[in-house]
């Protein structure tokens, strides 16, 4: 036991002083040493200068003023002033304002009448004389003082506050966002296994070879992205790895009538996009375009860099019609997550091309 506490005493003494005080006690310190060191100037350029009663005055300003205020910030924590907001903290500390300014009259006038007495400074003044001369200023200079550390100290803790309750609300957002993305690209999921599953239904009676071979894919579209992880941003080989095969398994439903390109820049395959963004894009594509299309037709994908944006373009014939918005579960799912993941910062379209083609565009930041 006494061991542990000579190591500690030793452990303490070794460390920098600067390391030992606070922020606090750091300001109080040189706060109140540069009052008094003004103090000392003021004394010296008076004329007439004790150094040993200087630099005594130096080491009681610090000390006595530091007392003072930090016996109200002890009070004020212990009633929360602290937590308030401005109206009702300023209707206390204005009151506090005085009773300190009080408290350093009289503290102030105490300690000259000691050091007149003592060092025999200046005329020997009672009390009630030297408050009767200097009573008004002192008082004055304290309210001064003291609003000054009054409105330095709640200050500091009202941007405290602040810094924190944004900090705080900062992670909630972040913490709300992710939860509204993981379970957005969650919803999309079942949604998309559903599409395979009826595709599979509609060949399990009449071609049941390509039944089999949908069920094959279906198979790869789970174990290579439909539930490969809960990761918001992919590769955009990975993606297009999911969309090749969720192409290869509606052509055995559409046959001909679905022919699909895809061109992209191979210097972004490595570029991280929204999970089954562009499965959603093609997904569309083929329930409003290619499905209601007799002849069907061609789903051409298009990745490239256009300055600091990532492009991505899914074209299919088809005509939008502006009367009939397209605000189904894909493409609202899509929007949604863009606007959580990128802000403003990423945009999706779809629009009408010249002959009768309808054009998704997708753009995200290349960050």
């Amino acid at each position: 036991m006494g061991t542990d506490y000579v190591a500690l005493i030793k452990l303490y003494a070794e460390t920098p002083l600067k390391n030992r005080l606070s922020l606090y006690w750091k300001c109080q310190l040189a706060g109140w040493s540069l009052a008094a060191l003004y103090w000392g100037y003021t004394g010296i350029s008076g004329g007439r200068f004790n150094v040993a009663v200087g630099i005594l005055q130096f080491v009681t300003d610090v000390a006595v003023y530091s007392l003072i205020t930090h016996l109200y910030r002890n009070f004020a924590r212990r009633h929360h002033w602290t937590d308030l907001e401005i109206n009702p903290l300023l209707k206390r500390i204005i009151p506090a304002a005085f009773v300190l300014g009080f408290i350093y009259l009289v503290v102030t006038a105490a300690k000259i009448l000691l050091f007149q007495v003592w060092f025999d400074t200046g005329p020997q003044l009672n009390g009630y004389q030297f408050i009767q001369l200097n009573g008004v200023t002192l008082f004055m200079a304290g309210i001064r003082l003291m609003s000054i550390w009054l409105l330095a100290y709640h200050l500091y803790h009202y941007a405290q506050r602040e810094v924190k309750s944004t900090r705080e609300n900062a992670r909630l957002e972040i913490m709300t966002r992710d939860a509204r993305l993981s379970n957005l690209s969650t919803q999309l999921n079942p949604h998309l296994l559903f599409n395979s599953l009826n595709t599979i239904k509609a060949l399990v009676v009449d071609e049941p070879d390509s039944a089999r071979r949908a069920i094959d894919l279906l198979s790869d579209l789970l174990r290579t992205g439909l539930y490969a992880g809960d990761d918001v941003l992919i590769s955009v080989k990975e993606e297009l790895g999911l969309v090749r095969d969720y192409l290869e398994l509606e052509k055995l439903r559409f046959e001909e009538r679905l022919t699909y390109q895809i061109d992209m820049d191979d210097t972004l395959a490595s570029v991280r996009i929204l999970r089954l963004s562009i499965q959603t894009l093609v997904e569309n594509a083929l329930k409003h375009g290619i499905a209601t299309t007799k002849a069907g037709g061609l789903v051409h994908i298009q990745i490239s860099r256009q300055e600091e944006f990532i492009q991505i373009r899914i074209q299919n014939p088809g005509r939008l019609d502006a009367r009939i918005p397209v605000s189904g579960l894909g493409l609202a799912n899509l929007a949604e997550r863009l606007q959580l993941t990128f802000t403003d910062k990423a945009s999706l379209n779809v629009t009408n091309e010249p002959e009768g083609i309808v054009s998704a565009t997708l753009r995200i930041p290349n960050a």
